[in-house]
């Protein structure tokens, strides 16, 4: 695809952590990473989340109509500014809470299983940025059989990181009266097909490594003889130097 990075531009990046999401759509043969156990604190730190959630929503509400209505009979007041600001503030991050609470569920829950965390940390490092391509086939409504070529390209998260983006190249679709030996060769042909189309990604991608790892080599011998041309440089100079500051012996 066109808008696609280059293999050039994708070395170098790590998978992202998004990758890491029960739903993420990754390519089958990268797997999928092992699941964190929730623990039995999870539940109560994420309802007790929820229920700061609330009062937020709610206190915040009353805070609100408490300064309105304080507002219009006694007259304005710093103090009743001050519970509308409030209250404002509480409606409009109270869904913070529940955010605070997952999250500090699964920062207790990371700490209870650190083997598995490095895992799936291990996992993405091993996930190489390039396309890869898979075919699956699938059961219609009618009964027919459907063969669907799928290609999950890489594409930069951020700065220095990459997720996939599931595009459907190729969609076929075979009646129940195909013969079911017809319908697996065909099924096998694509398969094969987009295995050695994900072998040739990889190959473009290693090729565009190798040339980085070269042009990084070359780049530090090149320093290396820079920097010792400029010591030998120096080094006669303050030769020169201490040489002129020194005057010759008058006959």
């Amino acid at each position: 695809m066109a808008n696609e990075p280059s293999p050039d531009e994708l070395v170098g990046l790590a998978a992202d952590e998004q990758l890491l999401a029960g739903d993420a759509q990754l390519p089958e043969v990268v797997g999928h990473p092992v699941v964190i156990p929730r623990g039995r604190a999870h539940g109560t730190i994420v309802n007790a989340g929820v229920a700061m959630t609330g009062l937020a929503l709610i206190g915040g509400i009353a805070l609100f109509l408490l300064a309105v209505v304080d507002a219009f009979s006694n007259g304005a007041s710093l103090l009743d500014g001050g519970l509308l600001a409030l209250g404002i503030v509480l409606v409009a991050t109270h869904w913070g809470w529940v955010h605070v609470a997952e999250a500090s569920a699964r920062a207790l829950e990371a700490g209870q299983h650190r083997e598995l965390v490095e895992h799936r940390r291990q996992w993405l490092q091993s996930i190489a940025p390039h396309t890869y391509r898979e075919v699956r086939t699938q059961v219609e409504a009618d009964g027919s059989i459907a063969i669907v070529r799928v290609a999950y390209h890489p594409i930069r998260v951020g700065d220095n990181r990459f997720a996939f983006r599931r595009v459907v190249e190729h969609r076929e679709v075979h009646s129940e009266e195909e013969p079911a030996a017809a319908v697996t060769e065909r099924a096998e042909q694509l398969r094969r097909e987009a295995a050695q189309d994900t072998e040739r990604e990889l190959a473009r991608y290693l090729e565009a490594a190798d040339r980085l790892e070269t042009a990084k080599l070359l780049a530090a011998d090149e320093q290396e003889r820079l920097d010792a041309r400029r010591a030998a440089s120096l080094a006669l100079s303050e030769q020169i130097n201490a040489n002129l500051r020194e005057p010759p012996l008058s006959e």
